[in-house]
């Protein structure tokens, strides 16, 4: 069975065909557009270690661990803190490099969702929410609802992918054509 990064699974919710550019006829996409991705990493280590024990106060926080790398089969990543709530459920917390701009991305909601599932099957409780803290605004701490059905979509999502793959399938393109504009395959897909 493949085994996928919460950032492939998001790449084939914003369209299935990067799953067939990528992983089938493996066309690698250009890095440069993962400059901020990378200086991200960079401050989340830095600041990892700042304003901890604070946001785990105010989340209701009765244990935490940090840096933990999980899968699971079809899904693997590693969550910045898996957190045991004070009524006994777990929660993903990222830390993003980024400014707090009054509404979560999708990109974002998506990766805790990865999170959600592999936290469940690993930690064998509950995840009903997740948390994002924005280091570029004075670590603002947002709170992002994780129901049933997005956990299933993450989980159809991992066996798209694999069926893509392993059938050599190309997937219709997004439906969202304005997502075309900037994809780093546009030049060689077909419309």
């Amino acid at each position: 069975m493949l085994s996928f990064y919460p950032s492939q699974i998001i790449e084939y919710l914003y369209c299935p065909r990067y799953t067939y550019f990528e992983y089938v006829l493996r066309i690698p996409q250009q890095e440069d557009k993962f400059y901020k991705v990378q200086r991200g990493r960079e401050i989340h280590n830095k600041k990892l270690e700042q304003n901890k024990a604070y946001l785990r106060k105010k989340i209701g926080v009765k244990n935490k661990c940090l840096d933990q790398y999980l899968g699971i089969e079809g899904l693997r990543g590693k969550v910045d803190e898996v957190l045991e709530l004070n009524d006994g459920n777990f929660a993903p917390l990222d830390y993003k490099f980024a400014h707090w701009k009054d509404k979560v991305y999708e990109t974002y909601k998506q990766q805790l969702f990865c999170y959600a599932v592999l936290i469940e099957k690993n930690f064998k409780s509950k995840v009903n929410k997740g948390f994002l803290v924005y280091i570029r605004s004075q670590h603002k701490l947002i709170e992002v609802e994780v129901s049933k059905k997005d956990k299933q979509k993450i989980q159809d999502s991992m066996k798209a992918m694999t069926d893509i793959i392993s059938k050599n399938k190309f997937p219709r393109a997004t439906s969202y054509k304005k997502r075309c504009l900037n994809c780093t395959y546009r030049n060689i897909c077909i419309k």
